[in-house]
């Protein structure tokens, strides 16, 4: 089963579904019926809410590799300026939320492709190898 209950006999849902879509999106799926869209290119999300899109995407690999950056860059800036680790945090905020704006969905694309997702349609994988998000 994937997120919109279907199966092998529904593809025409899926099919019906892709139609809807807008052209900068994306779907992926699995061997094993899951099934990802997601936008391509810059994610808004991203940019208002920080790392609360991959939190409720369920990204955890993504919002670890996030954290881990955030809190070396946080560190290295509170060293360097001899601030607080609270300040630092609050003064680097924007800007990593500009940075996964731009990277995030890449992110997610490609580490879904580690996990063995593949375009479904020609329209997805041209849209995905147009922006470098597949290999």
């Amino acid at each position: 089963m994937n997120q919109f209950n279907l199966n092998d006999e529904d593809d025409d849902q899926l099919k019906q579904l892709l139609t809807m879509l807008p052209d900068n999106y994306a779907v992926v799926y699995r061997k094993d019926g899951r099934v990802r869209i997601n936008k391509v290119g810059l994610s808004f999300t991203a940019l208002f809410f920080g790392i609360l899109p991959a939190w409720f995407r369920g990204d955890w690999y993504n919002i670890f590799c996030m954290l881990g950056i955030e809190a070396g860059f946080t560190m290295l800036y509170s060293y360097l300026t001899r601030t607080d680790l609270a300040t630092a945090s609050y003064a680097l905020g924007v800007f990593f939320n500009f940075l996964w704006c731009g990277i995030y969905n890449l992110m997610y694309f490609r580490h879904s492709q580690n996990l063995g997702y593949e375009p479904y349609d020609q329209r997805s994988e041209q849209l995905l190898k147009q922006h470098r998000y597949y290999r």
